[in-house]
């Protein structure tokens, strides 16, 4: 197989502690994405012996904004020691502050040409802070029609664009093709146009947003057209199990991601 296989433990096993869910998941032979990591025992996740490919990179400002921008910076800064610890890879961040249930903090629903610029410039500090310490930060495409209403420049052909503009190997897209499909589609060419710039790509199916093979999405499709590509990175499921919370839906899921993508 060309590519990993990583699998989002917010998401998955939800009866279990978290330490419980990445032990799941590790033991079952695949990396681990974490969303936000304060307050939880970092020793202790180092010490499962999981891979960590990814985690939520800032937890506070909006790279859009000129006002916040700088607070994205500084939350960054302080979430590199825990990364470096864990070995993740990839600090995920978005395009603006997402609060409760993913809801934009202070929606917006028309992109400006400041917001762009904004967008931009701070992606740039973000990308000469990932080079001093060692990690990459990944700029996440998101769907405004369903989950994240009020999120500027949120589309993938718009993270497509401001990462391309930045242009450094430190700021790179975490191209979510569940995010893709509701507000875009097109994904083989969007996976194709974008491949230079992808960090790490993410999946769920369409509706429902659970495992492959329960939607509209042609997964393995997209790993056809992936392996077709040379992608070489790591694929996460960032979804919910279709069968509920079980540890059994939670197995079934990961073995039909499994499925998807390595044949």
């Amino acid at each position: 197989m060309s590519f990993r296989l990583a699998a989002c433990a917010e998401m998955l096993y939800g009866e279990l502690p978290l330490m419980e869910r990445v032990k799941r998941i590790h033991e079952q032979g695949f990396e681990v994405e974490l969303w936000d990591t304060r307050n939880r025992d970092i020793a202790a996740l180092a010490a499962t012996g999981a891979r960590f490919s990814s985690m939520s990179g800032y937890f506070g400002g909006s790279l859009t904004d000129p006002g916040s921008a700088d607070e994205v910076l500084a939350s960054a800064e302080k979430l590199i020691p825990v990364a470096l610890e864990l070995g993740i890879e990839r600090m995920v961040v978005h395009p603006a502050e997402l609060g409760e249930g993913g809801r934009a903090v202070r929606p917006v629903y028309r992109s400006t040409g400041d917001m762009w610029l904004t967008g931009r410039r701070t992606l740039e500090r973000l990308a000469a802070l990932g080079e001093k310490y060692g990690v990459v930060f990944a700029l996440e495409n998101l769907n405004t029609v369903l989950d994240h209403s009020g999120i500027p420049v949120a589309r993938a052909k718009d993270t497509l664009a401001l990462v391309s503009a930045v242009s450094h190997p430190n700021v790179r897209m975490m191209l979510d093709l569940y995010h893709a499909q509701i507000g875009e589609g097109n994904l083989i060419e969007l996976i194709r146009t974008a491949l230079p710039w992808i960090g790490e790509i993410q999946v769920a199916d369409v509706p429902g947003r659970c495992e492959p093979g329960t939607g509209e999405i042609n997964y393995r499709g997209i790993a056809t057209a992936l392996k077709a590509a040379g992608y070489q990175g790591v694929v996460g499921l960032e979804a919910q199990a279709a069968g509920g919370a079980g540890l059994e839906a939670g197995d079934a899921a990961l073995a039909a991601f499994r499925a998807a993508f390595d044949s």
